[in-house]
């Protein structure tokens, strides 16, 4: 970079650096709330790319689409626009656990993406390769690009995801790359190095994506999408889908493609030991499969389609790194797989993170002012969590510049908490991976309930539209006036109304109820009711949800409700970032130093940090007891 000249390429309030699903959403979100913002990117055709699985959502990860649409973000909307097939998850299971899930056409949300930013006012977007940071003072001043540009500018959001540092595995094969056959970014790995950032490496992998006319439906379950499409945008809720849905395979392996994997093991780049990064647990390869469960004579593979515009399937199940011969060979020995063409060979791609305990709760880098992270380098796995983070990041670049205080949702009051919080307070030493199992109040955190939970504070902070927070009120209204309705109407046990139980399965009644108590009963739906309820309002599916699980589980909210009152006790006790805990007598050793690294945001934080005691957090109490009777008898 030496022989480069530089130049002055304009001033800018934040740079985002990366435009996968983080650089959208804090793109998008800092110029929506009044920042001049410009997004860096190695190429403008890898906006949004959908990498790995052409998909949005499920379990815990649909969640965090929910809350980003709820906030003010893009994702739920532009996958609205682009999805093939929409399935909701877990509907046997309790309503905490439904996640939704859709299929996208891959080619047509990075286009449908792309408009949205080029059409943004505030929001210039650039291709361009950021090689480095610019630091005066612990503070960000702009970055640097390989063609010797200088963007000056007051914040600065990395959002690199696979791209820093990455490099592709292939068996015998590897070599610098970005995913999908992009380039990668080294220089810049270099420069965040040479400041004293640790980088750590961690790896994800992609299987093989196969021709579709190659695919033997006829021997594959099919997997259909719902008759009733439910959009993810709540803007969308009343909207009427009438799309042709495109259908998904289940297939499986076979003994005979294990015993390849298995003779070829040695091959594996991971197990060879070439790979120093850390693989998803979660989201294992094949080989892993095979090792983990020797006993397991098949296993699952999902064969979804990319898109309407083109031919390739994608081979849910079977990431692999082993050599690609090896790759073409097992791959027949799939179920329906046994005449398959490869389009693209299935590989491993290792790339460089931080270690995200250096953050603040803001994804502020804790010792470099307005130097912001999201997504993949932060140590998560997923297109979602990556947009949830950088949503949060850009909103809170945005907050730092107008001099006001951090939004920072708490664990009980969103998975975007959830997932921060266990980050900056517990760090990762392998891809993170949303789950409904981290919540600790999932019945509360709902994904059919986020707009109820997040949209008035999205609009208080200016990013979610005046449209949607009066969407939500409406909602909001309608759910209560229903509630009370439904209270009010009481049902006498006539013969007529006890045989029309009977028939939906349920017990006479032996004295006057309300339709309240009445939908209380496990067998019944609120829906199911109509038919002795024929003057009920006409509301949409998602209040019609909303009233019944409310009544259904309201004895297990309130208690929830109750756990959250004493958890919100410990996170409003605010400690002071720049606190020295050595000078705190009664700590433990290891709590000094965890606390001393961490600097939690408060009491509650601290309580999750490993290696804080109780003992430590009772210490902690009395400190800032002592601490506040001091200052008031001060005043």
């Amino acid at each position: 970079m030496k022989d480069v000249k530089h130049y002055d390429a304009g001033e800018y309030d934040i740079v985002v650096i990366g435009a996968g699903h983080a650089g959208v959403e804090a793109a998008l979100a800092g110029s929506r709330m009044g920042m001049k913002t410009i997004m860096l990117t190695m190429s403008l055709d890898s906006i949004v790319a959908l990498s790995c699985n052409p998909n949005i959502g499920g379990t815990g990860k649909g969640h965090l689409v929910r809350e980003i649409d709820a906030l003010g973000g893009e994702m739920a909307i532009n996958i609205d626009k682009s999805f093939i097939q929409s399935r909701m998850l877990n509907t046997s299971k309790g309503p905490a656990v439904h996640s939704l899930r859709v299929q996208a056409d891959k080619r047509k949300y990075h286009t449908e993406m792309k408009k949205v930013l080029e059409n943004e006012p505030n929001l210039t977007l650039r291709q361009g390769e950021v090689v480095d940071i610019l630091i005066e003072d612990s503070q960000v001043k702009g970055v640097l690009t390989r063609t010797g540009a200088i963007y000056k500018a007051k914040a600065v959001i990395l959002c690199t995801g696979t791209y820093l540092g990455g490099r592709v595995y292939i068996g015998e094969v590897n070599y610098q790359s970005g995913p999908d056959g992009m380039f990668p970014s080294i220089l810049l790995s270099d420069s965040l190095k040479n400041k004293g950032l640790k980088l750590r490496r961690l790896k994800t992998g992609t299987p093989a994506r196969v021709h579709r006319d190659s695919i033997d439906y006829s021997v594959m379950e099919v997997q259909p999408g719902d008759e009733e499409i439910i959009p993810f945008s709540f803007l969308n809720m009343d909207k009427k889908f009438d799309i042709e849905q495109v259908p998904c395979y289940l297939t499986y392996t076979t003994d005979k493609m294990h015993e390849i994997i298995r003779n070829n093991l040695y091959r594996s780049p991971m197990y060879a030991g070439e790979i120093e990064g850390v693989g998803p647990r979660y989201c294992p390869s094949i080989e892993d499969k095979i090792v983990r469960f020797p006993d397991r004579d098949k296993h699952q593979v999902f064969i979804e389609p990319e898109g309407l515009s083109t031919k390739e399937m994608y081979v849910q199940g079977v990431s692999s790194t082993l050599p690609e011969e090896v790759q073409l060979e097992m791959y027949k020995h799939i179920i329906g797989l046994e005449n398959v063409k490869f389009m693209r060979t299935a590989y491993a791609i290792e790339y460089d993170s931080i270690d995200s305990t250096i953050l603040k709760l803001n994804l502020e880098h804790k010792e470099i002012k307005n130097l912001f992270f999201a997504g993949q380098i932060n140590g998560s796995s997923g297109y979602e969590e990556a947009a949830a983070q950088g949503l949060m990041a850009g909103i809170n670049a945005t907050l730092n510049l107008k001099g006001k205080e951090p939004f920072i949702l708490d664990r009980s009051e969103a998975y975007i908490g959830v997932l921060i919080d266990d980050l900056v307070t517990k760090g990762t030493n392998e891809p993170y991976r949303m789950m409904t199992s981290r919540a600790e109040y999932r019945l509360t955190l709902r994904q059919d309930n986020a707009d109820l939970r997040l949209t008035e504070k999205g609009y208080k902070i200016g990013l979610a539209s005046e449209e949607r927070y009066r969407k939500t009120m409406e909602k909001k209204k309608a759910i209560e006036n229903e509630l009370e309705r439904l209270k009010s109407i009481i049902i006498t046990p006539t013969s007529e109304t006890n045989e029309i139980l009977r028939k939906l399965g349920t017990t006479d009644l032996k004295s006057p109820i309300s339709l309240y108590e009445l939908i209380r009963r496990p067998e019944l739906k609120y829906d199911d009711l109509i038919i002795i309820d024929s003057n009920r309002p006409k509301l949409v599916r998602e209040i019609r949800l909303q009233v019944e699980t409310q009544i259904k589980y309201e004895g297990y909210i309130k208690k929830q409700m109750i756990q959250i009152e004493q958890f919100k006790k410990l996170e409003n006790k605010r400690l002071n970032i720049d606190e020295d805990y050595t000078n705190i007598k009664g700590l433990s050793n290891e709590a000094k130093q965890k606390l001393n690294n961490i600097k939690p945001y408060s009491v509650g934080q601290a309580s999750r940090i490993s290696g804080v005691s109780p003992a430590d957090i009772n210490v902690l109490l009395i400190y800032l007891e002592q601490k506040r009777r001091s200052e008031k008898k001060s005043v």
